[in-house]
Order: C-alpha cells, then sequence, then structure tokens
C-alpha cells in the first residue's frame, strides 16, 4: 500500500509498506477515503520540533472498515467511520470523564499514518465514530467536515470549551489556521455574543467571518492588546481561545483577558516554560490540552454537521492526491492553503 514518509525537513514522498494487519482484539483496518495536512505537522515538517526520519504522517481521517478484532462490536466490516487522532478507549478515567485525548489505555504512537491508504487503528470500538450511510451518500462538502471531525473541529471546539465561553460572553480567538477558525465556530456554538478573531490575511478573514467573527485584528503584540482592549472598554475578553502555541500568542492571550477570564489553550506549546505570574495577578485561568475528539464527536458535534449547522470544511481550501502530498505541505508550509485536503480514494 502507499502510504505519506516524513523522510527529513522539507521533503515527503509516497512510499510503499506493508498492509496493516490486526494486531489486537481491539483494532480495526481502515480503508482511508479522504486525510488531510495538520498546521501541527508543520512544526517537524519545517524542522522546528524533532521528529524521527522515514516514519509515516498524518492523523486526521476519514474512510470504511475493512476488518476488526474480536472484541469489536460496535462497527463492523463496511461501515463509514471518523477516524480520531485520539484513540480512547472508552472505560479508563479520562475517558469516563470526557477527557479521551488523554486516555492511559492509548499505544504508544497509535496516531501516525493516516495519509495512506489503509491504517491498523487501536481502540477501535469506542474510538471510532460511526457515521450513518457510505461516503457516496454525501455531498464533497459534507465529506469535508466530516473529516474535520477526526481533528481540527474538535480541537477548536475544545478550545472553546475549556475556556468555559458561555452565552453573551465576549471571545477572543488567537490564530487563524484551520483550529483557530473552528474555535470561532466552536465560540458561536456555546453562545458567544462577540467573537474577535486576530488574523491577518484576507482569504482567513473572510472565512473567520462567515463562521462567526464579529471582528478582525491584523495587528499582533501590544498593538493587538491595544486594539482588543478598545474594543471591550478595557475590560478584555471573557475567554481567549489560544490555537498558536507560541510564546507570543499565549502572552499575548495572557493581556487580552479580563481578570477572571479562562484561556483555552490548544495550540502544540513550542517552548517548555511559562511564567504563570501574570496569571496569578489578574486570576486568569489556564485550560486545554488535547481534545477530546470521540467525547466531542458523540456528543454534539457530528450532528451538527450532519443538519448542516455547521460547516467547518470550507477550511479546506486547496486539494491534493496522495501522490501529491508533497505538493499538499509546501501549500500549508507558505500559507497558499489554510488546510490541505489530501484525496485517497474516491
Amino acid at each position: 500500500m502507499k502510504v505519506a514518509t516524513f523522510i527529513e525537513p522539507g521533503k515527503m514522498v509516497i512510499t510503499e509498506a506493508d498492509m496493516p494487519k490486526i494486531e489486537k482484539e481491539t483494532d480495526a483496518i481502515i480503508e482511508i477515503v479522504r486525510a488531510c495536512v495538520c498546521g501541527s505537522d508543520l512544526w517537524w515538517y519545517r524542522g522546528i520540533s524533532p521528529r524521527e526520519h522515514d516514519t509515516y504522517a498524518g492523523h486526521e481521517a476519514i474512510g470504511i472498515v475493512k476488518e476488526v478484532g474480536v472484541e469489536v462490536t460496535a462497527v463492523k466490516a463496511g461501515d463509514f467511520v471518523i477516524v480520531p487522532f485520539t484513540h480512547g478507549c472508552g472505560e479508563c478515567a479520562a475517558c469516563r470523564t470526557g477527557f479521551d485525548g488523554n486516555c492511559t489505555h492509548r499505544e504508544p504512537g497509535g496516531n501516525a499514518g493516516y495519509q495512506g491508504e489503509y491504517l491498523r487503528f487501536t481502540n477501535a470500538n469506542w474510538a471510532l465514530v460511526k457515521v450513518p450511510g457510505q461516503p457516496s451518500d454525501y455531498t464533497d462538502g459534507q465529506l469535508n467536515s466530516l473529516l474535520t471531525l477526526s481533528d481540527v473541529m474538535a480541537t477548536g471546539y475544545h478550545a472553546a470549551r475549556t475556556a468555559e465561553v458561555k452565552e453573551g460572553d465576549t471571545v477572543v480567538v488567537m490564530g487563524d489556521g484551520a483550529v483557530g477558525l473552528c474555535g470561532i465556530i466552536g465560540a458561536k456554538m456555546l453562545g458567544a455574543k462577540r467573537i474577535i478573531a486576530m488574523s491577518r490575511y484576507p482569504d482567513r478573514q473572510t472565512l473567520a467571518k462567515e463562521f462567526g467573527a464579529t471582528d478582525i485584528i491584523a495587528e499582533r503584540g501590544q498593538e493587538a492588546v491595544a486594539k482588543v482592549l478598545a474594543l471591550t472598554n478595557g475590560d478584555g475578553a471573557d475567554a481567549i481561545l489560544e490555537c498558536v502555541g507560541t510564546e507570543q500568542s499565549l502572552e499575548t492571550a495572557v493581556d487580552v483577558a479580563r481578570p477572571g477570564a479562562i484561556v483555552g489553550r490548544v495550540g502544540v506549546p513550542q517552548k517548555a516554560d511559562m511564567d504563570t505570574a501574570k496569571l496569578f495577578w489578574k486570576n486568569i485561568g489556564l485550560r486545554g490540552g488535547v481534545a477530546s475528539v470521540t467525547t466531542y464527536d458523540k456528543e454534539v458535534l457530528l450532528d451538527a454537521v450532519l443538519k448542516g449547522d455547521i460547516e467547518p470544511g470550507k477550511v479546506f481550501n486547496q486539494r491534493f492526491e496522495l501522490e501529491d502530498i508533497q505538493a499538499a505541505y509546501e501549500a500549508m508550509d507558505k500559507r497558499q492553503a489554510i488546510k490541505s485536503l489530501v484525496i485517497v480514494r474516491d
């Protein structure tokens, strides 16, 4: 089978690999239909964060179940499924309390290889999210929205949930990538009245407004802080969704927060250390982490997509065949694509 493989920073190729097999009774083999490139993939693609060379890539997909282990009863061969990167077991303390992104029974390294033709998926009985019907029953746009439920829509929603966005809130969204844009959707779903999107790219600003942003701020650093404070009568925001992960983004998030606000942080941290003094002096809460993908999909997000209430698939503004995986990464790296869609099979 064909699978996208990371060779070295800046270089992705398609290689041939053995077909995956059931290794545990809780496994499933998935035939991938669509996959995509994540903003977090760019950290190792650019050489900013370490990754072992010659490893399979990707952690977002939708597909068809081809085979299941004997303990998998919730899905069967032929089912159409969302394939989350989180692999929650549904039974441990983390999963039971709604934090399947921190499942204690997750197999190490079990979320790679989604950008390929087939995938061995662990903890399949609970973690996979069954979609009614077959891919042919859905429009191209609907398939794209279902694909976002494997990561970015759930992650954006996680930012809003952990920031405790509520009816009537003023929310600032740091980051205009796919996660930040989906965070706008999440904030709107939870009742935010005003959503201030930090964005400097026109195509992303347009989509941010379509998703529910009421205000756009293109500046960064202290200029951005001043603008947020001006828009909020000097009070600051009730909730902040930090969807970037850089030191500057987190610092700005804290600076634009009103006393007692909560920052929902889902941007992958790029610095190990953080000065928490500002949090203390402003009584600001810091939440967030790895998204609860299966939990949110089953609770609210799948239903919202199927009803047409949300259309997060609009974050895909460029599409590529699997064989063109290098171009898919380059488009993201150069900010030509908000999010690159990878068509594995029709």
